[in-house]
């Protein structure tokens, strides 16, 4: 019960902290590395948090969801885990579904205030971030859950903070990607 002591949550929550912290000053650097970008895109300042929440929301989801599964002894593998796939389709859903709302609502905000955003960039972002939660936060989802549960470390302290924090991460760089794909900015 040492785990549950004011040093023991400290212990074990500190670090990730510090971790988790680090990602954000990253994202913020990106942030203003694009602010000319974003100044110009009023659009993408109205899809960028959402796209992050969706990312990092459905990551953490899909974490939670495996480490209760891990703990409960429902699975002790990850591979070829019936238990793994199906959560990780049913987030797929999800954060697919989400996108694509929040891409029309996104369009039709940019058409009432006049912005003039093409409807191929709106989607296009949400895409390829879309594509890359799928591909890096999800499995840092899976990861982390797995290795959290091995190591016996609280998936609380662990799995959540690393991947919301990651969503944030991958979100930003998503969308500096889709502006190189859409030729708005260059390297």
């Amino acid at each position: 019960m040492s785990y549950y002591t004011v040093k023991g949550l400290v212990k074990g929550g500190l670090p990730i902290l510090v971790v988790t912290c680090f990602m954000a000053i990253i994202v913020g650097l990106l942030l203003g590395y694009q602010e000319d970008i974003l100044i110009e895109y009023p659009t993408l300042l109205i899809l960028m948090p959402v796209l992050l929440k969706i990312g990092g929301d459905t990551g953490s989801m899909l974490g939670s969801r495996l480490t209760s599964a891990f703990h409960l002894g429902l699975s002790q593998r990850v591979l070829n885990n019936p238990v793994v796939k199906n959560s990780v389709i049913a987030a797929i859903i999800v954060a697919l579904i989400s996108s694509v709302f929040v891409s029309v609502v996104v369009y039709f905000i940019d058409l009432a205030l006049g912005y003039g955003t093409s409807t191929a960039l709106i989607f296009g972002v949400s895409f390829i971030v879309l594509i890359l939660d799928i591909l890096i936060v999800y499995t840092t989802a899976v990861g982390f859950s797995a290795l959290s549960h091995k190591i016996g470390l609280d998936p609380d302290d662990v799995v959540i903070p690393i991947v919301a924090s990651m969503g944030d991460l991958v979100g930003v760089i998503g969308i500096m990607i889709a502006i190189i794909v859409f030729g708005i900015a260059v390297i």
